[in-house]
Order: C-alpha cells, then structure tokens, then sequence
C-alpha cells in the first residue's frame, strides 16, 4: 500500500506528497494531460516538440540542465499520446531547486523565433532517423493510420508528418502551450525524503501563485466499431519480412482491460510463454514473435507481431501465429499458467513501486487517469482475473472485422 497526501491547490493544480525515508533523494514530477491525442490533425507533433522546447530554458531560467546538475540532481521527460511527463531527482535537501524550475517551466518557456527554429530542426531531424530512414520506422505510422480512421491515436507521438513542425509558427506554439500547461491541466508528485506536510507547503509556495489558463482541447472522437478487417501491404529495403495485426481493444480504465493484459503475457511474456516455447524455440518459424498492448487510456489495440526466419512462407506464418492466439478463444488456460503470469506482473509492480521516481511517476498517470488511488488496486483487479475471463476477452477481440493486419516486406534484391 503507498500511502500518500493530495490537495488541490487554489488554481486547480493537484499536488500529491508520497514520503519515502529509504532514499536520500527527492523526486519533483509534473505530469500535464497533453499528449499526441489533444493536437490539431493539420499540426501533429506539438506536444512531442515542446518536451524539447521547455529544456531550452523558461523566463527565469537558460537552461534547465546545469541548474539540477549543479546541486547533484539529474532531469528528463517523455510523451506520449495521453500525457507529457516532466521529472526532476535532486538530494531531498535541493528540493527548492527541482520545484523552482518546474514552475517556472509551467509559467512559461522562451519563446523566440531562434529558439523554436533550434528545436524544430532537432524535431525533424529525429523524425528522420527515426521514422524515416530506420527500417521499419514507420510501423507505427502505417498501423495506426489503418486501424484508426477518426480517434487521434491515428497518429503516433511524433506526428503524422515533418512538414507539421516545419510549418509550425511561433504564435501557433505560443497558443498550444498557454492552452495546454496550465496548473489546472496538471499533477504534481513530490516523493522521497521529505515529510509530507513539507512538502505541500512548498508545493503552494512556488506554484500557487501561476494563474489557472483557459483549456482548449479538440472534441476527441470515439473510434467507431470496426466491421470490415483491413490488410495493406508495404515494401521496404529491410532484412526481414515481418508483420504486424492489431485488434481493438478495451480502454485502460475498462474492467476486461486486465484480462486483456494477462492474455498477452500468456501468450507472449517471458521464455516460456506459449508463442516462444512454441513457434520461436520450437517450430521455429520466427526469429522474433510478440504480443503487446499499446497501452493507452483510450481505448486501444492488441497487438501481434512476427518477424519471419529466411525461407518460410509468409501467409503460413500469420496463420501459424494467428491461430495459436486464436487457441484461447475455444479452452481455457490452465491454473498453472494463469498463477505464473500474475505473479510475474505482481512482481513487476513491487518492483516498480521501489523507486521513490517510478512511484512519482504512476501517482502522476494515475491521477491523470482519474485517481491516484488506483495505484493500490491494480495488484487485486489481477489477482482476481480468471481463465473464464480470459477466454471471454479473447472471443471479444478476436473477431471477424475487427482486425488490421500490416504485411512489411523486403524489397527482394
């Protein structure tokens, strides 16, 4: 059980204070509820580029890297398309510090012309090497552009397209972020070695006074129920021809989302699991095969990949694979495999809530979710999954038209 503290704050910013004496060190986290899914589709990319736009210094601040190392701390971030996480660690003595540029980050990044110049060519650039000239980096382009047709999770984190951020003009940012970071659009976790009183008085002390900003999201639409299954076929100068099938899925808050979970890591988690045991290991029909979740808080898709050995059929590969995850939708897994993988997953979560930064980082998505609270009953909504729910999961996804298939193969010299 994490104990912890959480006020709201007079301009809506909820704070949440988690104390941890096992580490000498204090994490400063702020977590703002912008991610790829709330940017307009003609300009995709924007919350990618100002996680790279607030590191290069805000009104009172250069630049945030020498501050945090200066006093022994270390800083960093990450998007996705849900949320935009910002994390300072500092010895908990240095906590002003960490809290000083994080609010002075949330009042304001400099905005200059050479400044957004800077890091639109380092967003570029990244898009580049990652998406465009990586083979099989734009996977996840293709994927989500054939799965989804109107919910925003049909572009990935980076954006639809480079000429996005090329396009993009200051007074464009200027009205992204003061419409997005904002306190009432935000969470902030302070966990480790600081009593909790403490650190809600410092809390108020250096974000109490930024003003609360209007909001502006685009209306999210729901993805409607897919009828029809979808297949495309791309070529592309890569060593391997693989593929990728996504099936919609439930949403992260969803009760069958555990079952799900579970239903992945039965089939796809670990050495042993049933596709590596026996189509990698055994039959040998893959050099690399998994089963993932994309993992949103929407609702999202469950996904399977194979990336075929040299030599094999490619239409009998999918089939090989399709049908092994297939096998769940008609008998039930068996006690043995469901007690393993739950007791893997409730290992990871131990392991997770270790760290007094990783559990900075769940309180924030979970509020963001909707309560931190629920960092302390994922353990029983596992626990509670059984094989029954797993077969009926299976027979909810699996179906006829709700299917994306991508076929990725080399381009044969």
């Amino acid at each position: 059980m994490i104990q912890f503290e959480k006020t709201i704050l007079s301009n809506r910013l909820r704070v949440i204070a988690h104390n941890d004496r096992s580490t000498p060190f204090v994490a400063v986290n702020v977590c703002y509820n912008v991610g790829a899914k709330h940017e307009n589709p003609s300009r995709t990319g924007f919350a990618h580029l100002f996680e790279h736009l607030t590191f290069g210094g805000s009104k009172h601040v250069p630049d945030f890297d020498t501050p945090v190392q200066n006093v022994g701390g270390s800083n960093n971030a990450f998007t996705t398309n849900d949320l935009t996480n910002y994390y300072i660690t500092v010895p908990a003595n240095n906590i002003e510090t960490a809290l000083w540029l994080e609010s002075d980050r949330m009042v304001g990044p400099k905005f200059t012309k050479k400044g957004l110049e800077i890091q639109r060519n380092v967003v570029i650039e990244e898009f580049r090497q990652r998406n465009l000239n990586k083979p099989y980096g734009d996977t996840w382009h293709l994927l989500r552009d054939l799965a989804y047709k109107v919910h925003p999770y049909r572009w990935p984190t980076i954006g639809l397209t480079p000429e996005h951020i090329e396009k993009a003009t200051l007074p464009e940012v200027k009205d992204f972020f003061f419409h997005h970071y904002a306190p009432n659009n935000a969470v902030l976790v302070i966990s480790g070695n600081i009593d909790t009183d403490k650190a809600l008085l410092l809390a108020e002390k250096w974000f109490g006074d930024i003003p609360e900003r209007e909001i502006v999201n685009n209306r999210i639409l729901s993805e409607p129920v897919q009828t029809d299954d979808r297949e495309i076929t791309v070529y592309r100068d890569v060593p391997i021809d693989t593929f990728y099938i996504a099936w919609h899925m439930s949403s992260r808050l969803d009760a069958n989302f555990y079952a799900t979970d579970l239903f992945s890591d039965i089939l796809s988690g670990g050495n042993s699991s049933r596709v590596e045991e026996k189509l990698v290991k055994g039959l040998k029909i893959f050099s690399e095969a998994d089963v993932f979740l994309s993992g949103e808080n929407d609702p999202g898709l469950f996904i399977a990949t194979g990336k075929m050995n040299q030599g094999l059929d490619f239409e009998s590969g999918k089939k090989a694979l399709t049908d092994e995850i297939k096998r769940t939708t008609t008998s039930l897994v068996s006690s043995h495999e469901l007690e393993k993988v739950k007791n893997k997953i409730e290992a990871e979560q131990v392991f997770n809530e270790i760290g007094y930064l990783e559990k900075a980082m769940q309180l924030a998505s979970y509020e963001i979710l909707g309560d931190a609270g629920l960092i302390n009953e994922q353990s029983d909504h596992y626990r509670n999954v059984t094989a029954e729910d797993i077969q009926r999961v299976a027979n909810d996804i699996l179906i006829t038209g709700n299917c994306n298939t991508l076929n990725y193969l080399s381009i044969k010299k």
